[in-house]
């Protein structure tokens, strides 16, 4: 069998395992992570500063468990992985309001690095629903090494620790989504799970048919 032959019986194992149910433990965490994210704001708003930091790791731990669940379970799905893209964009925009609302006096001396993350990640999401007409759901490596580094720089924030961590995260962050942006550029149709930029470019190459690496329409 063929090298390409190979890949492609692999791709479509894999996409087998993508299914389209619904009531699953992993989506059932993302509606938590949804809905919760929501919770965040009148906290802030009420300036809960601990309340809001336990809140928000909470939420975060959710984010780490439901992937760890949908692979253990073989619960993995194309709503799965949309639910986990638009709860984990809610919760950032909530930390993101959360710690202007309650620290914007120290984030006016960080507005460079917030802003230069903030502003690849919309160009990132733009450039998906421009190509696909929907959300980019790649949750790579790097986007989980950034919500760690995202999570211990609000720990280091919030305990007025040090503001190091949160311009490590806002670095990993907008490294993050300029490859999310290549890996756009690279894949001619809508994926979800896509490990890095290089097994998205390796997958277009060996197959010479990229098309059939996506797992939605």
């Amino acid at each position: 069998m063929k090298r390409s032959d190979k890949h492609e019986e692999s791709v479509a194992v894999a996409e087998a395992q993508i299914s389209n149910r619904i009531l699953t433990v992993p989506n059932f965490l993302c509606i938590v992570r949804l809905v919760g994210s929501f919770i965040l704001v009148p906290i802030a708003w009420q300036g809960h500063n601990e309340v809001f930091l336990w809140c928000f790791i909470f939420l975060s731990m959710t984010d780490w468990i439901d992937g760890k669940l949908a692979i253990i379970l073989n619960q993995r799905t194309v709503l799965g992985a949309r639910l986990d893209s638009w709860a984990d964009a809610t919760l950032y925009a909530a930390l993101l309001f959360g710690v202007v609302t309650l620290y914007g006096d120290t984030l006016r001396f960080e507005l460079a690095w917030v802003a230069t993350a903030l502003v690849t990640y919309l160009v990132s999401t733009a450039a998906g629903f421009w190509k696909y007409k929907r959300w980019p759901s790649y949750h790579t490596r790097a986007a989980k090494t950034s919500w760690f580094l995202t999570a211990v720089a609000v720990i280091a924030l919030f305990s007025e620790w040090s503001l190091w961590p949160l311009r490590i995260a806002a670095v990993a962050v907008t490294l993050t989504n300029l490859e999310a942006i290549l890996i756009t550029i690279i894949s001619p149709t809508w994926r979800a799970d896509v490990t890095s930029v290089y097994h998205a470019w390796r997958d277009c190459r060996t197959t010479g048919k990229p098309g059939q690496q996506r797992t939605g329409q």
